[in-house]
């Protein structure tokens, strides 16, 4: 199993991901709007890789797992195992397990978060919506210390703030909730991260 190091050697020199264009992320997460109605964060054993639960349901990660594939072609679940059986310990150990578990790993937050910031997609968190451009995705920490994940659309309130693709309860939709609750991470997926993302799968 190659290490992340060799793999970000390697596509550092690779020509541009084509599909990197934030619209066609954020069309994707869109397009999902209207069909998954549910929020189902039950643990299931998927198809791997490619493996998803209907598209009726599933969780804020599930927004951004379906976006990834239908826009870019990059596969969050295969990325995300092979980078954890590379280097488990870089992962957050708060779910007891010994190892990585390809059913779930990539529908957990902090999972995708260390993903993002290990292929080099993590921007500073800022204040204002000028630094929050579409196709980025932000993470923020709710309510009984859980956490959520979304991506910032190209539509913007009246007063110029974006809104946000995501699932937080009622299935995907597209909501002003970018300042609603605190932020915890904020991530950019251009044409070298994709890539590095794609190099994994």
């Amino acid at each position: 199993m190659r290490s992340l190091a060799l793999i970000l050697s390697l596509v550092l020199a690779a020509p541009a991901f084509a599909g990197s264009e934030p619209s066609r992320l954020t069309a994707a997460a869109r397009d999902q709007v209207g069909v998954t109605l549910t929020y189902d964060p039950a643990y299931v054993a998927l198809e791997f890789p490619g493996g998803d639960i209907p598209r009726d349901r599933g969780v804020c990660t599930d927004v951004v797992i379906r976006a990834l594939r239908d826009a870019w072609g990059i596969d969050l679940q295969l990325a995300a195992h092979r980078d954890m059986m590379a280097d488990f310990a870089a992962y957050p150990a708060l779910w007891g397990l010994e190892g990585p578990d390809r059913n779930i790993d990539h529908r957990r937050v902090p999972n995708l978060q260390t993903l993002f910031a290990r292929i080099g997609a993590e921007v500073p968190l800022e204040e204002g919506p000028a630094p929050y451009l579409p196709g980025d995705i932000i993470t923020w920490k709710l309510p009984g210390n859980l956490d959520h994940m979304g991506i910032v659309s190209d539509l913007r309130t009246e007063a110029g703030v974006p809104l946000i693709l995501h699932n937080i309860g009622a299935g995907a939709k597209e909501e002003d909730i970018l300042f609603a609750y605190p932020m915890t991470g904020h991530y950019r997926i251009g044409a070298e991260e994709a890539e590095r993302l794609k190099t994994l799968q």
